[in-house]
């Protein structure tokens, strides 16, 4: 079974082409892009259309790697041992599976997500090449190596936050998601609101890429932030007539789609050199 655009996400063609090489040649899939493009999404869609489980590993910037394989509860057990539990008596009790543990251990074929690897330091990445490499390591506390029963398809998201080392790149199938066109974003609209009326989302869409190009835009709105603004146009039942703007005003509900004052201070200011020019 190969993945394609499913009723709930829509693929172009070149992201299906990469997950499925990926698929392939047993690779991690390094899916890169501005936040907000649906990379976190694909993994789930990917889990869904292939009819596999998913694992989420969601990275902060205090994750370590040796998390992601386990975690040895010291201190649990040293507690016990000084309340006589007979748990003591066995390690395994106080080893923690983590998430390349249970997707190595899992009865069936997983999807592992590995989500914004590229906030954790420098180093994360560097110490998870072996592990998915080889798709096994070892435990030091109870001697044993735990080795993958099927290779898992692993999805690893960067926002670009820093780059990545060479080592890990060249263990990976990279695709970077381009943010969509017009024509692919209307139809990623219309599996989220199939209802809308052609003429507001024509509006809309025309409103929000003349905003997205605005030169000095400090954060360009995303896939997810243009799905929230129209999903509140829905809600106020807005025309276009309503939507329509002129230069010496702000975007209706703008709050949606511009996330910092140095933003809506640059809207601000060339409504205010609009209103001068009149």
């Amino acid at each position: 079974m190969k993945f394609a655009t499913t009723d709930n996400y829509i693929a172009t063609e070149d992201l299906t082409v990469a997950v499925n090489a990926a698929v392939v040649l047993q690779r991690p899939l390094l899916v890169k892009g501005e936040p907000g493009t649906g990379k976190t999404e694909l993994a789930r869609q990917v889990a869904t259309a292939l009819g596999m489980p998913l694992i989420e590993w969601h990275v902060k910037s205090t994750t370590k790697a040796q998390q992601g394989l386990y975690e040895y509860d010291a201190v649990s057990r040293l507690r016990d041992s000084q309340l006589g539990d007979a748990r003591v008596n066995d390690v395994k009790n106080y080893i923690r599976k983590g998430k390349l543990w249970q997707a190595f251990d899992a009865p069936e074929r997983v999807v592992l997500l590995i989500d914004e690897i590229d906030k954790a330091d420098i180093e994360f990445p560097n110490d998870l090449l072996q592990e998915l490499d080889r798709m096994e390591f070892f435990v030091y506390e109870t001697g044993e190596v735990i080795k993958a029963r099927q290779r898992p398809i692993v999805i690893i998201t960067s926002n670009n936050e820093k780059e990545l080392p060479d080592a890990f790149l060249r263990r990976c199938f990279f695709h970077f998601i381009r943010f969509p066109d017009i024509d692919t974003l209307r139809q990623i609209v219309g599996v989220h609101f199939p209802a809308i009326k052609p003429a507001l989302l024509a509006t809309a869409l025309t409103q929000f890429f003349e905003i997205r190009g605005t030169p000095g835009l400090k954060k360009k709105p995303s896939t997810s932030e243009v799905l929230d603004w129209l999903k509140l146009l829905l809600a106020e039942d807005l025309t276009p007539e309503d939507l329509a703007r002129d230069k010496v005003s702000l975007p209706r509900l703008h709050g949606a789609l511009l996330k910092n004052e140095q933003d809506v201070h640059l809207f601000e200011r060339l409504a205010f050199m609009a209103r001068g020019q009149r």
